[in-house]
């Protein structure tokens, strides 16, 4: 077995990077709140566009309208509307 022996300020300043490092990688793993289209549709898995306004026209999910032509949606509102139609699965006893 070997021991590495290392000064106390440096081991405090390895331990300080060390959790800047966890930190910015966490911080990168978070998703975005707003989601372009694309992204909207793979989440519902849905292949038309059609579908999707439709569920924005119904107030089914939640979006924005930051530009005349740019729209993007709300996931945890898509997240909210997946959980709000799945189906328990039956009691097999």
């Amino acid at each position: 077995m070997n021991v590495i022996c290392i000064e106390e300020k440096a081991f405090y300043t390895l331990l300080d990077r060390m959790f800047k490092y966890v930190q910015s990688q966490m911080e990168m793993d978070t998703p975005d709140k707003w989601i372009g289209k694309k992204e909207a549709m793979q989440l519902l898995r849905i292949k038309s566009s059609t579908t999707l306004q439709k569920l924005r026209d119904e107030g089914k999910i939640r979006f924005a309208q930051p530009e005349r032509k740019h729209i993007v949606y709300d996931r945890d509102s898509i997240n909210d509307y997946l959980e709000a139609h799945a189906r328990e699965p039956f009691d097999t006893n």
